[in-house]
């Protein structure tokens, strides 16, 4: 079996021969999400089957693609689709491609997800901006033996979510009146959604919101020396006392109604950076 740091460099290799951009930033588009990629001025949209040792997507809302190209001026590297823990990956499948991202010379990662809200202020349609999140899945994307040309063994979390980003995202939420909060994201196994009493521990815990991705995803950035940008949005209200029954239909019109502002917020903030 070829190391971790040799199968990001087949990945790496394999990606630069298909399009020979740089990017700068790297983003990350979660469920009902995806639709970013058509603001993006293409170099090249390749599907994930196409990359060596990339995982492919399972769940019937990602499209499955990497997309290179521009966006507010910024060369982007953008995943069309991600990885979760409950479609059978490891963690460390999951964060291969933010390990890829590090080689393409990416400095700041921006990603997103749909999630449901544990903060009663938070009504469905709202985007979170993540200030710090709580790992409750079954293991850290880091564990076992650590490769010193992808990070160090034991990375700095006091700071995973640049605070650098999160004032640039709040300006161009200001000068662009799209309303923002902010949060604690906290991220489960799934696929089964929380019980009552689970989404009690989680507001006990102090979390806002709550999801099945993305920390795996910032761990390993922080590993990798990347900046991170984390925004949520609240699809559906996750409340003890009045909850209702999901429905993962409405889930996604929620996410896709709320799209467009989100889209507007990452293209004003790109224009920032």
């Amino acid at each position: 079996m070829p190391s971790m740091y040799d199968m990001i460099q087949e990945a790496k290799n394999g990606i630069e021969k298909k399009c020979s951009l740089t990017p700068d930033i790297g983003i990350i588009l979660g469920t009902g999400l995806g639709r970013l990629a058509d603001v993006i001025d293409k170099a090249a949209a390749i599907p994930y089957e196409e990359i060596p040792h990339f995982p492919l997507s399972t769940v019937e809302q990602h499209a499955g693609k990497l997309i290179l190209g521009t966006l507010s001026g910024k060369n982007v590297m953008a995943m069309q689709g991600r990885f979760h823990f409950y479609e059978g990956y490891t963690l460390q499948q999951i964060v291969f491609p933010v390990q890829v991202m590090k080689f393409m010379k990416v400095k700041t990662l921006i990603v997103s997800n749909a999630c449901g809200g544990l903060n009663p202020l938070y009504q469905p349609g709202t985007i979170m901006v993540i200030i710090d999140h709580i790992n409750l899945l079954p293991g850290n994307p880091l564990i076992g033996s650590n490769d010193h040309r992808i990070g160090p063994r034991y990375p700095d979390m006091s700071e995973p979510y640049s605070k650098k980003l999160i004032d640039l995202v709040s300006k161009a939420a200001l000068e662009n009146r799209i309303r923002i909060e902010f949060g604690v994201y906290a991220a489960m196994a799934g696929p089964s959604l929380e019980t009552r009493a689970e989404y009690r521990m989680l507001r006990l815990l102090g979390a806002d919101a709550i999801g099945m991705s993305t920390v795996p995803e910032v761990i390993a950035a922080a590993h990798a020396g990347l900046s991170v940008l984390g925004l949520s949005v609240v699809t559906d209200a996750c409340l003890p006392d009045a909850l209702e029954p999901a429905d993962i239909r409405k889930i996604i019109e929620t996410a896709n109604k709320a799209e467009p502002l989100l889209v507007a917020l990452i293209q004003k903030t790109l224009a920032l950076l």
